[in-house]
């Protein structure tokens, strides 16, 4: 049964303290300024740019890389590439896709089913915080991060299950991927539904496409969230607006209080100078403009995704606080799906100069 508006904020709010971000995939995030300026260092010097990351972020295709400028996909000695031309093994020993559309490129990796990074243009989106770990040994912190079937705490462990176990390729070309994720004992000891869930992500010239799309494989209804996890790069906290349809809009602040407060936003455009942990109902098109970069990124969320919440642990130098956001695409009521039903998640991110 679908849970009510006052209900859901209810139970989000009786353990708001509990909710803790995840995060995505990049072994580090890079500012703008160091793309720029790593396009014009050579193959031997590359090494020096990456120094300050513990795991360096493997890569591929070094010649399509140098043509376009983008220095972050020099490939390391330990990328491994498998039999499909444009999936790699990591140096932990993680799976990635790589897709390429002109002068974009995205990975993708297999476990968690998480995207970790999108560049256009010499243009890196998409964060992977610099404590993130990449050898499977915990969810990876970053990149587009699957919270399936739970949002935050729950019956079952935080955030659900979905980005800490391995999909599968169903589908691999040079610009799109389809992953599946369906029960295996680890899910059924903690969620024993018949589910079948792809995640497809699409990469144009233009913008890069997801679609999470869950099905229900079993005769009995089973109830689920959904979300997003994002982690965007900014140039600095400082640099950095987000706006959209947050005026007038109820959110749960769950920095306030033991269990959180309801407050009611009076602006229009976001900025970032604490901690934040907010749930906005009812908004879904938040646009982050970063005049550092001198870009703006439009998260497009066409179908499913009607909630935002904005994440940053503002002043935590582990955790890289000043080089991203966390923007998170999200179904916080839950969906209750029948016996052969199916919900779709879409969401794009598309960049823009300022």
């Amino acid at each position: 049964m679908k849970l009510s508006l006052t209900l859901a904020f209810l139970s989000a709010a009786s353990s708001a303290l509990a909710f803790s971000p995840l995060s995505t995939t990049n072994p580090t995030f890079l500012s703008q300024q160091t793309i720029e300026s790593a396009t014009t260092t050579t193959t031997g010097t590359s090494s020096a740019l990456f120094a300050s990351r513990k795991k360096q972020k493997i890569v591929s295709r070094t010649t399509w890389a140098e043509a376009r400028g983008i220095a972050s996909e020099t490939p390391s000695a330990t990328a491994v590439a498998d039999d499909e031309s444009n999936v790699f093994t990591n140096e932990e020993g993680l799976k990635y896709v790589k897709l390429t559309s002109g002068n974009s490129s995205a990975d993708i990796y297999l476990y968690g089913g998480v995207v970790t990074s999108y560049i256009q243009n010499g243009v890196e989106y998409i964060a992977v915080r610099p404590d993130a770990k990449m050898d499977g040994s915990k969810p990876i912190s970053g990149g587009l991060s699957h919270c399936w079937p739970r949002f935050g705490p729950s019956e079952i462990q935080q955030h659900g299950f979905a980005r800490n176990v391995e999909w599968s390729i169903v589908s691999v070309a040079e610009s799109s991927v389809v992953l599946e994720m369906l029960p295996n004992d680890y899910t059924k000891a903690m969620w024993d539904k018949n589910f079948k869930c792809t995640f497809t992500v699409t990469l144009n010239d233009e913008q890069l496409d997801t679609r999470m799309n869950v099905e229900n494989c079993g005769e009995d209804s089973f109830d689920f969230q959904a979300a997003l996890h994002s982690y965007f790069t900014v140039s600095s906290l400082d640099n950095l607006e987000i706006v959209g349809s947050f005026a007038g809009k109820e959110f749960l602040n769950k920095l306030v209080g033991e269990n959180g407060e309801m407050q009611t936003e009076d602006r229009s455009v976001i900025t970032i100078a604490e901690e934040y942990d907010r749930v906005y109902k009812g908004v879904n098109d938040p646009v982050l403009k970063d005049s550092g970069k001198g870009k703006q990124l439009n998260v497009l969320n066409t179908a499913g995704y009607e909630d935002t919440v904005v994440w940053s642990p503002y002043g935590n130098e582990g955790m890289g606080y000043n080089g991203f956001v966390c923007v998170e695409s999200v179904k916080f009521d839950p969906v209750t799906l029948a016996g052969g039903e199916s919900w779709v998640g879409d969401m794009s991110l598309k960049p823009e100069d300022l």
